[in-house]
């Protein structure tokens, strides 16, 4: 299968937790670890979240100009297989191009494109070839965390960094990877520590899984 190449990047508490309870959003990344992550979007061609992240945090999946320099705005890939982000959403903003992924309905309009692929839930691996035949060689996902657990257990993550900030969260606040998660010991998805790095407040671990 072709593919691009895939990063997942999150930011967590010290127990894993990427939200507060109810998923509502919080800021837990440092400056100097948002310079990095403005820094690593600007590296890729496409920057990719599901529709809770949009519902939920509003995101421009925009790189900043005050952390690079010169910006090149990727795309900003949408999973929404129902087609439930709002009309009025940063990403449908045209400060970049937005290409949205459902399973009922497709059209092209200005800077968003809507596409169809699978049937009741996104198909991965076919989204993969698709976003490597439009030119995406570098892929970066950012959430959320049922997004990011179905990346993992397809195995089509190639890297993986997350920043952990000195906080805890606790309760059923999400996690970095939620989805149905693993119900046996085979199926839990193992890593090689690549780095860890102290950055700011936080330490940022650099995670390349391990793909039996």
């Amino acid at each position: 299968m072709k593919k691009p190449y895939v990063i997942v990047n999150c930011a967590s508490s010290i127990d894993g937790k990427i939200a507060l309870v109810g998923k509502k959003p919080l800021k837990i990344s440092s400056e100097e670890d948002m310079a990095r992550v403005h820094k690593l979007r600007n590296e890729c061609d496409a920057i990719l979240v599901g529709i809770e992240t949009v519902l939920a945090d509003d995101p421009k999946l925009t790189v900043k100009e005050k952390y690079v320099g010169k910006a090149r705005q990727p795309l900003r890939v949408i999973l929404d297989s129902k087609f439930r982000t709002p009309e009025n959403a940063e990403v449908m903003k045209p400060y970049a191009k937005t290409l949205i992924v459902t399973t009922c309905k497709e059209f092209k309009e200005g800077h968003v494109e809507v596409i169809k692929c699978g049937n009741d839930k996104i198909d991965l691996k076919k989204l993969m070839e698709i976003l490597h035949k439009k030119g995406i060689k570098k892929l970066l996902v950012e959430g959320g965390s049922t997004v990011i657990w179905e990346f993992l257990k397809n195995k089509l993550v190639d890297e993986m960094f997350v920043f952990f900030a000195p906080i805890i969260i606790g309760g059923n606040a999400p996690s970095i990877a939620g989805g149905e998660g693993a119900r046996k010991e085979e199926d839990v998805i193992k890593f090689e520590i690549k780095e860890v790095e102290r950055m700011g407040s936080g330490f940022l671990l650099h995670l390349i899984p391990q793909h039996e």
